[in-house]
């Protein structure tokens, strides 16, 4: 079975029908319906992707998001879906088959596709819940009143955070696991 976020696609078409009820347009005038259809389109070509064995093929996205065990780390840690997410971007990726190494065919995400990638793992959310998490301030410190003010969902978000990789940072762990599923990291922007 292939992991799915009932969400996947709707932070776009969600922020434009707010702009458009900013802006009084009513979503009945033809040119906002034919964005929301453009935006629909999004969600029917991933179902379609996903019943197409052409797609399938020498697509490492399909291989994650059928990979029970590796669906079940993204869920289970926010840290790794992350650490997931920044390897997928500036990166290039190869299916470790004769065929594809002779041919140098290769995959690849944008940070978009990387952010939906790993919310359809998670079965939760949208790209937009991991776009740049590896450029967020992962830096800052607190002081032991500061930290003592935070909730307890605040204190567990803060020690994430402290975990996260730049996008294109590629670490071990996340190195082994896709070398699991046959597939290893041909550019590499960096490693951690």
């Amino acid at each position: 079975m292939i992991s799915a976020s009932p969400d996947r696609h709707t932070f776009q078409k969600q922020k434009y029908i707010e702009g458009c009820l900013e802006a009084g347009q009513s979503l009945d005038d033809p040119e906002v319906q034919a964005m929301l259809e453009m935006y629909d389109s999004w969600t029917l070509q991933d179902e379609e992707n996903l019943v197409n064995a052409e797609w399938q093929k020498n697509n490492m996205e399909f291989d994650m998001r059928t990979s029970d065990w590796m669906v079940a780390k993204v869920r289970e840690s926010r840290v790794y879906a992350q650490n997931l997410y920044a390897a997928l971007c500036n990166n290039e990726f190869q299916k470790q088959d004769v065929w594809t190494i002779l041919k140098d065919q290769t995959w690849a995400a944008s940070w978009r596709s990387a952010g939906g990638i790993v919310a359809n793992m998670r079965g939760e959310g949208d790209y937009i819940d991991w776009y740049c998490s590896g450029i967020r301030d992962q830096m800052a410190t607190l002081e032991q009143a500061e930290w003592n003010m935070l909730t307890q969902e605040q204190q567990t978000f803060h020690k994430e955070s402290q975990a996260h990789v730049g996008e294109g940072m590629v670490t071990d762990e996340i190195r082994e696991d896709l070398g699991r599923l046959a597939w290893t990291v041909v550019t590499d922007s960096e490693s951690y």
